[in-house]
């Protein structure tokens, strides 16, 4: 799964050069030209690259919030202030700092020492509709409410076991062996029982679900 960065720069043309360059190295790179709107992409982020001087509040004091709600967030800032005392000032809470002007290839070194230094490689999050599912973890997070959500286990391996089968048509009988190991009956409404209450805990809606789409006479889909 490609890491997702935060990147918030007014300066246009090293703006566009940082995207053009991360995206190429596979990383997904949200850009923003002032922080502003910054807190509703924190909770999808693994890596945050902030400037100093912007309008509004600088960089110092949005990378100090964001620090102090999200420690395990590693942020670096690229900013064209090279004192010292900028540096130090910058340090107390931001991971690395480095000045303009730079080489692309010195600021993916860094970011890749940091993502791995925070176990942010190979992090396997899927992004589904209003739900982040982190398949390492095995954690579900709703991000319109910011809020995890808690599946019973049974409703957690068959929801993963969706996921590990993206836009595939699962029988009834493929998933109900799986899941409980044991011969399907026709019948049985054991599955349909349980896809019923995991759509109560994952879909906004879970009389119009559209996300467990059910395929009539055969099974479900999860369409990714």
């Amino acid at each position: 799964m490609k890491n997702q960065i935060l990147y918030i720069d007014d300066d246009i043309e090293v703006g566009d050069l940082v995207t053009r360059d991360l995206e190429n190295r596979g990383y997904v790179l949200t850009w923003l030209t002032s922080p502003d709107d910054y807190l509703e992409h924190m909770n999808r982020t693994d890596l945050v690259i902030l400037d100093i001087m912007m309008p509004g509040l600088d960089g110092f004091t949005i990378g100090q919030r964001m620090k102090t709600a999200n420690p395990d967030i590693p942020i670096l800032f690229l900013t064209a202030r090279t004192a010292l005392e900028d540096k130090l000032k910058g340090l107390k809470y931001a991971e690395d700092y480095v000045t303009k002007p730079f080489h692309p290839d010195e600021l993916a070194a860094r970011i890749e020492v940091l993502l791995r230094r925070f176990d942010k490689v190979g992090k396997e999050v899927i992004l589904l509709k209003h739900l982040e599912i982190d398949m390492k973890v095995k954690r579900i997070l709703n991000t319109d409410t910011n809020t995890e959500i808690i599946l019973t286990e049974k409703q957690h391996k068959i929801f993963l076991h969706f996921l590990k089968h993206p836009n595939q048509i699962l029988t009834k009988e493929q998933i109900y062996e799986y899941i409980w190991d044991q011969v399907y009956i026709e019948g049985d409404k054991t599955l349909m029982v349980h896809i019923r209450y995991l759509r109560q805990r994952i879909e906004k809606d879970p009389q119009n679900p559209e996300i467990i789409e059910t395929i009539r006479g055969i099974g479900y889909r999860v369409m990714q």
